[in-house]
């Protein structure tokens, strides 16, 4: 008897079909190509060597020796930096520093536009920056730098120290932090001195 031919002409086409279905299926890529990064947002920060690796506002935190306050520094903002295995807290807004003495009174203090702050504990003051005492001497200048090492403060800049009877004003100086001994490099002045 055989298969009837109407039948198996239908059978061939739908085979055909199928088989051209499978042949387009297999020649679109679907996840054959590597897969591709998104696209960067442009309004995304990005993150480079220049980035933060963390940031607090209003901050206050004490620093101690042995349990005894060395300082307390204060600042409306901070971001910390590590470039080359080291770390930097750079801090703005409102800086402060304050300094203790061995019996825990104020010594000295420090105010600034902004400061950063070493792991070896130096501490530069950038931009209006005042020193204080508790004996009412004033040193103002646009930088100084607290050493960590010696805890003595310098600056290259042009600096003005005011203290009772006294002004004296010129470029660069060196001080202990309680300002009690200190030298201008290149100083001018008015006042009494008494002998």
């Amino acid at each position: 008897m055989g298969i009837p031919l109407l039948h198996f002409e239908k059978n061939i086409r739908r085979n055909a079909l199928a088989a051209l279905a499978l042949c387009a299926l297999l020649l679109i890529p679907h996840g054959c190509t590597p897969p591709q990064p998104p696209a960067q947002d442009s309004d995304m920060p990005k993150i480079t060597a220049d980035t933060p690796v963390q940031e607090s506002w209003k901050i206050s935190f004490l620093v101690t020796e042995e349990g005894q306050r060395k300082s307390e520094i204060k600042a409306g903002h901070v971001a910390e930096f590590r470039t080359k295995g080291k770390t930097e807290q750079h801090l703005d807004k409102d800086v402060s520093v304050v300094f203790f003495d061995e019996t825990g009174a104020v010594s000295s203090s420090i105010s600034a536009e902004q400061a950063i702050m070493y792991e070896n504990k130096d501490i530069e003051a950038i931009g209006n920056v005042v020193i204080t005492t508790s004996n009412g001497t004033i040193i103002k200048t646009e930088y100084a730098k607290r050493s960590g090492v010696d805890r003595k403060i310098r600056s290259n800049r042009f600096v003005t120290i005011d203290r009772p009877n006294q002004t004296v004003s010129g470029y660069g100086f060196e001080s202990d932090q309680e300002l009690k001994h200190y030298r201008i490099f290149r100083a001018t002045g008015k006042g009494n001195l008494k002998q």
